[in-house]
């Protein structure tokens, strides 16, 4: 199984440690899936010419994610700043969103992209990779989207984007079973075939057309960090059911890594001063 994230990379700035670290829900899923057992993967994004951006590639690098596409502009890469609650979960207290050059540019796909893309197997990226515009000319591969909180959508949204998907995940710490088996109806209905949300502390829920399926987190040790654990979960997923079909297989292997994650600062290490 080959995996793809297209569209979101930062580096999460934290400023207690004067630490930044890799991050970005594309870049985290890429990552996390070669981890846990894709054969490759691959980041197509655009990073900037700072030192931020310089340690997002090397880190690339050293996780032997392809990046061959990725494009380099002039000016900031994306960052988030932010803290840690006494329980380990991360705060996002600030953001450059508006001068970085992810949000000043925009990612526009050329055919040697699709080419690219096309040796994958899996196409993944998110409501913060701006790919709305891109996502009809990659339906033809099993695209995933993660929607983030109920905060980043709503039912137009879920209209506009879920026709072209095969895996739709969502955050929902504050839903309800009821609303998460009606959020699956709502998904399944406009052509998603399986989706999931990932609860925090509690058991994730995941369907299948339909038929549903519930994983607790995995037993771990000390939670230091939370930050990426949803996004370690995607792409251990994504690498184990894609290639197996096995859900419970795929739901056990995925709240693994999501608490292996929440062992260690940042969505996959690599603190670097700033």
């Amino acid at each position: 199984m080959k995996l793809i994230g297209i569209g979101d990379n930062v580096v999460d700035y934290y400023q207690d440690q004067g630490l930044m670290y890799p991050g970005g829900n594309a870049l985290n899923v890429a990552v996390a899936g070669r981890r846990n057992g894709a054969e490759a993967s691959a980041y197509l994004g655009i990073v900037g010419d700072d030192a931020a951006s310089e340690h997002v590639v090397s880190c690339l690098r050293e996780e032997g994610i392809d990046h061959a596409r990725l494009r380099r502009a002039y000016g900031p890469n994306g960052e988030a700043v932010v803290a840690l609650s006494g329980d380990g979960d991360r705060i996002f207290i600030g953001t450059n969103r508006g001068t970085r050059v992810q949000s000043l540019l925009t990612l526009r796909l050329t055919q040697d992209d699709l080419d690219y893309i096309n040796e994958f197997d899996v196409v993944h990226t998110s409501v913060n990779s701006d790919m709305e515009h891109e996502l009809h000319r990659l339906a033809h591969k099993a695209l995933s989207f993660d929607f983030s909180t109920p905060k980043s959508w709503d039912a137009a949204y879920l209209r506009q984007i879920c026709p072209y998907l095969t895996y739709a995940f969502f955050s929902g710490s504050d839903m309800s079973p009821g609303q998460i088996r009606y959020l699956f109806e709502e998904v399944h209905r406009l052509g998603v075939r399986v989706a999931g949300v990932t609860r925090g502390a509690e058991p994730a829920m995941f369907s299948v057309n339909g038929v549903v399926y519930k994983q607790p987190p995995a037993a771990g040790g000390v939670i230091v960090d939370t930050m990426g654990a949803g996004d370690s979960f995607i792409g251990a997923f994504l690498a184990s059911y894609h290639e197996h079909r096995d859900m419970n297989e795929a739901l056990l292997r995925a709240s693994r890594s999501a608490a292996l994650t929440c062992g260690h600062y940042g969505a996959f290490g690599y603190g670097k001063k700033k």
